[in-house]
């Protein structure tokens, strides 16, 4: 009773988080919080299944000390998450430059209340710090002042850097549109802080012992482990479309003098081959039009507007839009203006749009006219081509800031006569010597500019090795070939395995061994030479954007590929089937990676994901996923040897083994990675659990997962394949907890 009692409180735990999600999507934030996880019921399926499975768990008479410290570090993280519902206290403080105030504000239901600080606390200035030579935000700082009858201090107030005093911690928030004032959270949390981290440490300490306990499970299967057989995946490629007609160009060598030019793009300094390698992929989708370059097609477009008006380099993705407007997929801008009239063909399309019409065809339509509008404004008029520095001395603290100004820019009073000359004319004399065909003197045009930036760009311009690591990156299309490198090799590794398996001349283990070890050691060559060049990759994009490459979709994407095969490359000579797993898998995310919407821009992190914490967390989360995904293509193969092949009772129990292998440190990761995200919001925003979707996914992949090693509660987990197949549908719970949130539900670690 006391089992069917705890499966029951689990699985509905599980549902009704799973639904709030999606009623959240639907109804808002705030009503998920309020209708649900606050909600008295919620807490009662918790403590009810917390005191149900301390009662089974004492019935089970589990005497393995590091079993019993895993499921204790639990209940005391739940018993900390109910002191901090009972006790804490949360609200916020918000002061303008010269304001002091003793008290905090708090809601209760509809209405707010002030309660009393044991110091009071004034704002002697709040700061907002850029990046240099752009507008993105660095951090955000209130400098305050804290008093009480004993003594005064001075302290900063930050982004990742908060204050504690008498059990009250102060967080920064948010701040006024003048930059006069500040936004402080205000968390009193005396109690369940210290007990919630005593769980976490408990948590991460227990979860480390499974791994090692010499008697335990784990240990246990590295006993059983034995060689693998073969695997199989299909995944298809994709082609590139040419043209044969030519345009007006500069000359490659002038087209490359463009290319090392400064620009602001992206809120960021960054060398224009980056705008340029953007500009050609965004109108045209790939890297290159026809044999020219980026710089060449993004100069075109400047310096020879009409004919470049005609090339047939815009791609028009939707059938539905092509029919509608008579277009072809690959067009010019010029059709989209009627020859005639000369008016906009799309202009309705996007008007119906911007109206609440957002069908396919209307969200093609405008996105086309974005495309358009670059073209025709951010390009034609070079309004995009923010290429001079001007210093600048701030009024308020007196330090130079370095703002970055385009041609048609409004150049302000400081700048001195002969450089703002030198701003509003040099641009017109390249288009005039491009249009002449003066190469020549428009080579020392564009040096003498880039000496311009370098004298007057100051710590704005990106070091030398950042730049060179940009311009690497920029002439590699790492994911792009590593995805069809590493496909093709799993599909020839696959290949060899099945035939490998099925030949009848090798009547023993050890001739197969023997004749397959040639061809093995050449795809673990490739492997690390395609695990090599992946990490070159990473590496670059670490240098350029100055913080570890994590921020976003395309960066996790990457590096779960990354892990993939990392794992794999030291146990193979154990599994040999691993190679296959590896290429297949770390080729199917780096096509993700490639296809998707996922956007691989390089730009600044904002200042609250600038914390080593943010690091930890998604390393460790990215690797649990990448071993749970292993553990996926385990399972979906017992299934299809199952139903192709007789007799393959062995063959399946191996796949179980390792499975198993992966499964048990892919659940101290995930554990590691969820309640280390935890200490990284409460670090951050003052609460360690916000319910956000992708926090309440992911715990429910943990949970779904954590079934996967209870065999002697759950008999049916004994059978290999009712084993595999529960695994391969526990899978979805991580498409869920990536693709779905990113792409479906939103929230606060939305990617999309």
């Amino acid at each position: 009773m006391a089992k069917k009692s705890l499966i029951f409180f689990y699985v509905v735990l599980i549902v009704c988080m799973a639904a709030a999600t999606i009623v959240e999507k639907y109804n808002g934030t705030d009503f998920v919080h309020e209708n649900i996880y606050g909600a008295w019921w919620f807490s009662f399926l918790w403590a009810s299944g917390v005191a149900v499975a301390i009662f089974y768990f004492l019935k089970m008479n589990v005497r393995r000390p590091s079993v019993v410290a895993l499921h204790l570090s639990f209940v005391v993280i739940l018993a900390g998450a109910f002191l901090t519902k009972a006790t804490a206290r949360k609200g916020f403080i918000h002061l303008r430059e010269g304001e002091t105030t003793e008290k905090y504000v708090v809601f209760k239901k509809d209405m707010q209340a002030e309660i009393a600080l044991p110091f009071s606390i004034r704002l002697e200035k709040f700061e907002t710090s850029f990046h240099d030579g752009t507008s993105a935000a660095a951090d955000y700082i209130s400098h305050v002042e804290i008093s009480d009858s004993k003594k005064s201090l001075r302290t900063d107030i930050s982004m990742n850097n908060i204050f504690s005093r008498k059990g009250i911690r102060l967080y920064q928030s948010g701040y006024d549109n003048d930059g006069k004032g500040t936004t402080i959270i205000v968390s009193n949390d005396r109690w369940g802080i210290p007990v919630t981290y005593a769980g976490y440490a408990l948590l991460f300490f227990s979860l480390f012992w499974m791994l090692v306990d010499p008697k335990g499970a784990y240990r246990n299967i590295l006993r059983r482990l034995k060689s693998l057989p073969a695997t199989a995946i299909v995944v298809a490629l994709m082609l590139m479309p040419s043209y044969a007609h030519a345009a007006k160009v500069l000359p490659k060598t002038t087209a490359d003098r463009v290319s090392r030019l400064y620009v602001v793009y992206n809120n960021r300094v960054c060398p224009m081959q980056t705008l340029a390698l953007d500009f050609t992929k965004k109108i045209y989708g790939h890297r290159h039009y026809k044999d020219y370059t980026p710089e060449q097609v993004l100069t075109g477009f400047m310096f020879y507007p009409e004919e470049w008006a005609a090339e047939p380099i815009i791609k028009v993705k939707n059938a539905d839009m092509r029919r509608a407007f008579g277009l072809n997929k690959y067009t010019s801008l010029n059709s989209f203006f009627n020859s005639e009239t000369g008016n906009y063909i799309l202009g309705p399309a996007v008007e119906e749009y911007q109206q609440g019409n957002n069908d396919k065809m209307h969200k093609a339509a405008a996105d086309i006219d974005d495309k358009l509008m670059l073209m025709l404004v951010q390009v034609g008029r070079a309004h995009i081509m923010k290429i001079y520095p001007a210093p600048l001395v701030d009024s308020v603290s007196s330090s130079i800031m370095t703002q970055w100004l385009s041609p048609i820019d409004r150049i302000p009073a400081a700048v001195e006569p002969q450089r703002k000359e030198y701003i509003e004319n040099s641009f017109q004399l390249l288009i005039d010597d491009a249009q002449a065909g003066n190469y020549e003197r428009m080579d020392k045009a564009l040096d003498k500019i880039l000496l311009y930036q370098t004298n007057y760009g100051g710590k704005s311009i990106p070091s030398a090795l950042r730049t060179k690591a940009e311009r690497i990156y920029n002439a590699v299309p790492f994911a792009t070939i590593l995805f069809m490198f590493n496909l093709t090799m799993g599909f020839v590794t696959l290949f060899y395995f099945i035939y490998r398996l099925y030949r009848k001349d090798e009547t023993t283990e050890a001739e197969r061994t023997k004749k397959a070890g040639v061809p093995l050691r050449v795809a673990w060559t490739l492997l690390l030479l395609s695990f090599i060049a992946l990490t070159v990759c990473l590496v670059l994009r670490w240098i350029i954007s100055g913080t570890v490459p994590m921020a976003n979709g395309y960066e996790t994407m990457l590096l779960m590929a990354w892990l993939i095969m990392l794992v794999s490359l030291p146990i193979y000579r154990k599994f040999n089937i691993i190679l296959t797993f590896s290429f297949l898998l770390s080729g199917f995310f780096l096509l993700v990676s490639h296809i998707s919407q996922m956007d691989p821009k390089i730009s600044h992190v904002m200042p609250v994901l600038s914390s080593p914490l943010l690091t930890i967390h998604v390393s460790i989360i990215m690797m649990a996923y990448a071993l749970l995904a292993l553990t996926f293509i385990c399972g979906l193969m017992a299934i299809i040897v199952n139903i192709i092949k007789a007799n393959s009772r062995q063959t399946i129990e191996s796949y179980r083994l390792l499975s198993e292998l992966f499964l048990y440190p892919a659940l101290t990761c995930l554990g590691l990675g969820i309640f280390i995200g935890a200490i990284w919001a409460n670090i951050s925003w003052g609460t360690y659990w916000s319910w956000d979707p992708k926090e309440t996914w992911a715990l429910i992949t943990f949970m779904v997962y954590a079934v996967a090693v209870h065999n002697r509660s759950l008999p049916w987990l004994r059978n290999p394949m009712a084993y595999h197949v529960y695994m391969t549908l526990a899978f979805m719970t991580i498409l869920m907890t990536y693709f779905g949130v990113n792409y479906f539900l939103g929230g606060m670690h939305s990617y999309a």
